[in-house]
């Protein structure tokens, strides 16, 4: 999850920049632009001076002041325009991108699909990752925030709920007497109109045996489980101050054994300080012998301020890249064995709509949005209800393309869940 948060810099840049120049669109109703989160959090300061063509810079932890800041900035003058076309790039921290006035705008989340955020913070170590430096220690949203979260979402039409957390199956363990993930799972599970439920930022602890079992039995949970692991030989994850292969191994069997149908997603760096050839082999072995259906490799990126940035034996930029190269080619061969294995299956697809190609695209319970692959859908035949985005539909798999699959909805294929 943090290996790559110099690239999630940039690209948080980006469409910061983006967004400055619709302002200056004549066909854009955007008056001012407001930056918010991690980034204005951490760099308030830098962000203010890079990129003065925003209005306003409000970090996580002063959100409640955020209402009444904005109406101060729609009061106030707009940003000057003629910076914009003296700019050439912009800095912030360690990240530095072109500015590209002509850059395309993205598309947003679909209206069906939303991330909801369970908790706070971090307890852990990691020598990488900055992030509890400045967002704290782990703590849980109060359950009934989010429980009315969720049931606001689910009432505004989101079929799918993506958790997620610094460490989200951590939910409810730091709260003496608190209710866990899976109570929280199972109160989620009696929303009227939802559909799934996704766990992303999967710590490799916290997994309790009841948290297992809920995750296995209820019907609205993906079984699906995103466990970044960062790598499995014990020398560098002792230098990453991560649990050790024993421990991971243990619990991803456990894992596999008991929720049928389980897909893992993990990611892991490559060129950590000090990996030498063997130690990246011994990832390499183990991610071709465990065979995670969902995987991503990210080159290790000195993120500023931690304890990694300093280890001696940095290892050369290439070498990283090239070690991540093989792991990424190595999983395209996993990604592919995987989807032709479902090919004739009958499988649950939530409809995302139609993509920039004009295709009409959804995804199975083993794909979350953005970072896992496709099922190209065709129309649905005459007699049965024309495909829909939101709804989640039964499909048989037609046939693959690498890690994507083609299918087409087949009878009763509206798919509803008992409210328990």
């Amino acid at each position: 999850m943090v290996s790559f948060v110099d690239e999630a810099k940039a690209e948080s840049l980006e469409a910061i920049l983006e967004a400055t120049q619709l302002k200056e669109d004549p066909a854009s109703s955007v008056q001012r632009v407001v930056v918010t989160g991690c980034m204005a959090q951490r760099y308030s300061s830098d962000l203010s001076d890079a990129i003065p063509e925003a209005d306003l810079f409000v970090g996580f932890q002063n959100y409640e002041g955020l209402p009444g800041s904005i109406r101060e900035a729609l009061a106030a003058p707009g940003g000057d325009a003629s910076r914009q076309a003296k700019r050439q790039r912009v800095q912030v921290g360690d990240a530095t991108v072109p500015f590209r006035p002509e850059v395309e705008r993205h598309r947003l989340t679909p209206a069906h699909t939303a991330y909801i955020r369970v908790a706070e913070g971090c307890n852990h170590a990691c020598s990488f990752c900055a992030i509890p430096s400045w967002r704290g220690r782990f703590r849980s949203k109060p359950w009934d925030a989010v429980v009315a979260e969720a049931a606001g979402l689910v009432a505004s039409g989101v079929k799918e709920l993506c958790l997620i957390a610094e460490d989200t199956n951590q939910y409810g363990q730091d709260v003496r007497g608190g209710a866990g993930l899976a109570e929280l799972l199972r109160e989620l599970g009696r929303l009227e109109g939802l559909r799934w439920m996704r766990l992303l930022y999967c710590y490799p602890s916290y997994f309790t045996e009841e948290l297992i079992d809920e995750i296995a039995t209820n019907p609205k949970v993906c079984k699906y489980v995103d466990i970044p692991l960062q790598h499995i030989c014990n020398l560098t994850l002792l230098a990453m101050n991560r649990p050790p292969r024993e421990h991971t191994e243990r619990l991803l069997r456990k894992l596999r054994e008991r929720i049928p149908g389980l897909v893992l997603r993990t990611t892991f760096i490559s060129g950590f300080p000090g990996e030498s050839e063997a130690q990246h082999a011994e990832l390499v072995a183990f991610a071709r012998e465990f065979a995670f259906e969902r995987m991503g490799a990210f080159a290790y990126s000195a993120e500023e301020g931690t304890p990694a940035a300093s280890l001696p034996e940095q290892v050369e930029e290439g070498v990283r890249q090239a070690r991540r190269d093989e792991l990424i080619s190595l999983q395209q061969d996993i990604g592919q064995e995987f989807a032709e294995s479902l090919v004739g299956r009958e499988v649950d697809v939530l409809v995302d709509g139609y993509n920039e190609e004009g295709e009409l695209v959804g995804r199975t319970q083993w794909d979350a949005p953005d970072v896992d692959p496709l099922v190209f859908l065709a129309e649905a035949p005459a007699g049965l209800p024309a495909l829909e985005a939101g709804q989640l539909r039964r499909c048989i798999v037609t046939g693959s393309s690498l890690f994507d699959l083609e299918a087409h909805p087949v009878a009763q294929s509206v798919v509803e869940f008992p409210i328990g």
